[in-house]
């Protein structure tokens, strides 16, 4: 006979066996994006088999570096030129026909446009509530995520049996892509065409910079700079420190830069070890998309500015004068 203490322990223990996650991966077919080692470091704190999807043309590279992460027991690959552009129409019937298969009891992917793309999809057409931007998992049924623009944290218990969820890929460390050897198969096959649309072409904005949500270090401008030549200023000071270049929505619609660059509530989510606000009022809109960065840089001529009720370290000076005097010093 099992003790109570004994048996709960017994029956938490078969419930994380009968757990098991799909991570869909996003990449670029020549390799991973760095977002989906983050998604992994989540999926393995809900606990039970990790597998990942990896869908593309020719993504066999992806495939192979992601199955020698530790914790994923299987890759599925499923590759064709249906999946180009990796669209929402032609991934969610492939992630469908992998569930009905596998029957994963949580589907995970990055809140990158990517994810936020797919998921809903798949979340309505398995009539389930789709659980987004998480940055905690407390267990297999409870997450963690902000609302109100970042100003309150609010826990929720998913009773869904499929839980499809989006990652906050900053919120999690990424999990390194060694000390596994994960067993590669072919995802379902099936006619995954669609004629709700046609991929027809891309154009890739190229640069030498790191990206944006995966930068270390981050030059960002606001308003204050008052037009997009002066963000020359930044791209200078950003070549100092090998750091991306960011725009916070102000300086976005003015015109100032591409809305690509923007970060905030509806611009990019970044976590970077340094992240230097340059002419940036701090409204709340863009805090909720930098307040995680490790080590915050203010420069703004207002010293009631509320950038500086976040920022690690303020100056309060002429950004025309500040940001050359700072780029010569480097």
């Amino acid at each position: 006979m099992f003790s109570p203490c004994s048996r709960h322990l017994f029956l938490s223990t078969q419930l994380r066996r009968l757990q098991s996650t799909l991570v869909v991966a996003e990449h670029n077919n020549e390799g991973l994006l760095p977002v989906t080692q983050n998604i992994l470091s989540a999926a393995k704190k809900i606990g039970g088999d990790v597998s990942v999807l990896v869908a593309g043309t020719k993504c066999g590279p992806a495939a192979e570096q992601i199955s020698k992460a530790s914790g994923v027991s299987k890759v599925l690959v499923a590759e064709s030129d249906v999946f180009k552009g990796f669209t929402a129409e032609t991934l969610t019937p492939l992630i469908l026909a992998t569930q009905k298969q596998f029957s994963f009891t949580h589907i995970l992917a990055p809140a990158t446009a990517f994810g936020k793309a797919v998921l809903p999809r798949v979340a309505a057409k398995l009539d389930v509530s789709p659980i987004t931007d998480i940055i905690g998992v407390k267990d297999a049924n409870t997450f963690v995520r902000t609302i109100y623009a970042g100003n309150a944290i609010l826990t929720l218990e998913a009773k869904d049996s499929i839980k499809v969820i989006t990652v906050r890929g900053t919120a999690f460390a990424p999990e390194p892509l060694e000390g596994g050897s994960a067993a590669v198969e072919k995802a379902p096959e099936g006619d995954y065409k669609t004629d709700l649309m046609e991929w027809i072409s891309q154009e890739l904005t190229k640069s030498d910079r790191p990206e944006l949500t995966s930068a270390k270090n981050i030059v960002s401008g606001g308003r204050g700079l008052k037009s997009g030549e002066n963000f020359k200023l930044l791209y200078d000071l950003a070549d100092k420190l090998n750091a991306a270049v960011g725009a916070s929505r102000a300086a976005v619609d003015a015109g100032f830069v591409p809305n690509d660059l923007q970060i905030g509530q509806t611009g990019k989510i970044v976590a970077p070890d340094l992240y230097i606000a340059v002419g940036i009022s701090g409204a709340i809109q863009h805090l909720a998309g930098m307040k995680d960065s490790k080590t915050i840089v203010a420069i703004n001529k207002d010293p009631e500015a509320p950038i500086f009720q976040v920022a690690d370290h303020g100056l309060v000076a002429d950004l025309f004068k500040a940001v050359p005097e700072l780029t010569s010093k480097l």
